[in-house]
């Protein structure tokens, strides 16, 4: 599976989070009991929020567990491919929707209201709350996420770019001053490298040239499973 490569977008997809959560990291609570306890939040804060990314990969485990027996596999994966350079070449002339908005306001709100609370169970929701945040590099790990093919698969697709954003978003929350904004700016030029490669490696993998790990070939890899 490309849970190596779903690492790496998460690596690269922090920059990208450095740059826009910046500011709730330096914003977390902090409970009270000495520097132990706020280690511990921080870090139960990222953990929450890798389990909600993990929630969204059933979901996409789902479609692309379907999609996968009815024998779309390849074209799936073309297409999805596709339409992450189609969107990433579009998404600034996009409107966003009202009800989106509307939902966005919602969990703000609710993420305001757990900002004021210095416990465990307030970072745990926050963190939670952070990963329904709309995302464009969430939704490029979660097209990858569908091309699994696989529930467990997804799954642990979305934990590994979960997991790879972690060492960054937990620094920023820890260090402070250490990533002022002016850095955290300059981090997001490195995001369109992540988005095209993984763009590339699905419609690689959809032409099914039969390149190990790369471009395997997808009718051998379904006839297997069927076995």
């Amino acid at each position: 599976m490309d849970y190596g490569f779903a690492i790496a977008l998460g690596v690269l997809g922090s920059l990208h989070c450095a740059a826009m959560c910046g500011p709730l990291q330096l914003a977390l609570p902090m409970p009270p009991g000495g520097p132990g306890r706020i280690i511990a939040g921080r870090v139960i804060y990222q953990l929450s929020r890798v389990v909600t990314y993990c929630f969204l990969g059933v979901l996409a485990g789902l479609v692309g567990r379907s999609l996968f027996v009815a024998g779309f596999q390849r074209w799936l994966s073309i297409g999805l491919g596709v339409a992450i350079l189609l969107g990433f070449l579009i998404s600034k002339k996009v409107a966003v929707s009202v009800p989106v908005v509307r939902l966005v306001l919602r969990l703000k709100i609710a993420m305001s209201t757990q900002l004021q609370r210095r416990s465990f169970r307030a970072l745990s929701l926050l963190g939670l709350l952070n990963g329904l945040l709309p995302c464009g590099l969430v939704y490029v790990a979660l097209a990858g996420a569908v091309a699994q093919g696989s529930l467990i698969h997804a799954v642990g697709y979305m934990a590994a770019f979960g997991l790879g954003t972690s060492p960054m978003l937990l620094a920023i929350s820890l260090s402070g001053k250490m990533f002022p904004a002016s850095i955290r700016t300059q981090f997001r030029r490195a995001i369109p490298v992540g988005v095209c490669l993984l763009a590339g490696l699905l419609i690689l993998r959809g032409m099914a040239l039969g390149i190990p790990y790369v471009s395997p070939d997808l009718a051998m890899t379904s006839c297997c499973v069927g076995h």
